[in-house]
């Protein structure tokens, strides 16, 4: 009985906070910022959690729109992830003003039960989620050592407990030839676009030996100058997404020969530069995944059928569940409609943002409440994760 008196406490003090954490969201809403240029949405964050008693580190891992609050002491120490960003153009077609709200709210009632229940709650503000740099930044500063778990939720137009996030590598090709005019010289140049466009034939060659988990997506950043110059610089961006780590860089490997192979036919030389660093692939926890599926039960809420590989993205949300457990359940926002668009970030600061927020923030506070309380719970969701370690 004492269980679920807690957990009854534990949604009064979200109900009690709602407007002040839909008010937040609208604040990151009507404050787009991109990765690491979070400064208005961090402060605010920074500022609410100040508000109700953490004490708070800014400019954590050399970020400085990244922060850790702290409130509580002792075992175990779960850790609430808030993500920031926006997106260029598009705004918060993401939802990170529901995620990160979801995460701030969830740890303001957890810790307003600390002095009763024990336990301490961590908030790691972790911006560029969109360009994969933060998280990782704070797990090489060693700012997840320590923790027990880590959890968010992110909106959807599903509810899903598990979903599985894709590996990504980000990879810039970049060729130079030797100029000379397209139409009187030709014979005395060396076309760097088509060593582009040969890597392009070569991947969509490629393909059909591929699993099927595997993505390789590209774009041309720059494919010469004029029509009538052969080009001397081209360049290729690409994204390789696997499902786990060794078909990830067995697919990269692959992708390069083809971009070697093209630098060969083509005479140009070829430079390869990684982009940011990895994106690892979320590692399922099932035991911290059926905590967080009680808590959905015990509000009367049901998770939809879906295959949990369809429709798969990346984060470095998946480089986090390398190093500690961790969740990422999905909730739901409105049905039928897509993240990364404008009718999604429109979505976030309507009533059905309102109640993704409360749904989010509710059943991470519940998550967290069984996990201090239960310690054979979170043994369980260790020794899963031991065990996934090999």
């Amino acid at each position: 009985m004492q269980v679920i008196e807690i957990k009854k406490e534990v949604l009064n003090i979200i109900d009690g906070i709602k407007e002040k954490l839909f008010s937040l969201s609208c604040d990151f809403y009507h404050n787009p910022e991109t990765g690491l240029k979070e400064y208005k949405t961090s402060a605010a964050c920074v500022n609410m959690l100040k508000e109700f008693g953490f004490k708070v580190e800014e400019g954590i891992a050399g970020l400085e729109t990244a922060f850790m609050a702290i409130l509580g002491n002792g075992k175990p120490a779960i850790a609430f992830l808030v993500e920031m960003d926006a997106l260029p153009q598009i705004g918060h077609g993401c939802g990170h003003n529901i995620s990160g709200v979801a995460s701030v709210g969830a740890a303001i009632a957890v810790s307003k039960l600390a002095p009763k229940i024990g336990g301490n709650v961590v908030v790691l503000g972790t911006p560029a989620e969109e360009i994969g740099v933060g998280k990782i930044a704070l797990i090489k500063a060693g700012l997840f050592d320590g923790l027990d778990a880590a959890m968010m939720v992110h909106p959807s137009s599903k509810r899903m407990v598990s979903r599985i996030f894709l590996g990504l590598i980000r990879l810039n090709l970049n060729f130079k030839g030797k100029p000379s005019h397209a139409s009187a010289y030709p014979e005395e140049g060396i076309n760097a676009l088509d060593a582009v466009i040969q890597t392009f034939n070569s991947i969509s060659a490629l393909r059909q030996q591929l699993r099927s988990d595997v993505r390789i997506h590209g774009i041309i950043t720059d494919g010469g100058a004029a029509p009538n110059i052969i080009p001397e610089k081209a360049s290729a961006s690409f994204y390789v997404r696997a499902k786990d780590l060794d078909e990830l860089y067995s697919v990269k490997e692959k992708v390069l020969s083809c971009a070697r192979g093209a630098a060969l036919a083509t005479g140009c030389q070829l430079t390869i530069e990684e982009g940011a660093d990895m994106n690892a692939p979320l590692k399922i926890n099932k035991a911290f995944a059926d905590i967080y599926r009680r808590q959905m039960e015990f509000l009367g809420l049901k998770e939809d059928e879906f295959p949990l590989d369809k429709n798969a993205g990346s984060s470095d949300i998946g480089n986090v569940s390398q190093v500690l457990p961790t969740i990422h359940p999905h909730i739901l926002l409105r049905r039928g409609i897509n993240i990364h668009t404008r009718e999604f970030a429109e979505a976030t600061i309507t009533e059905d943002g309102k109640n993704a927020i409360m749904e989010g923030a509710k059943c991470l506070a519940l998550t967290a409440v069984e996990l201090i309380l239960d310690k054979d719970t979170i043994e369980k969701v260790k020794i899963e994760f031991e065990i996934s370690q090999g």
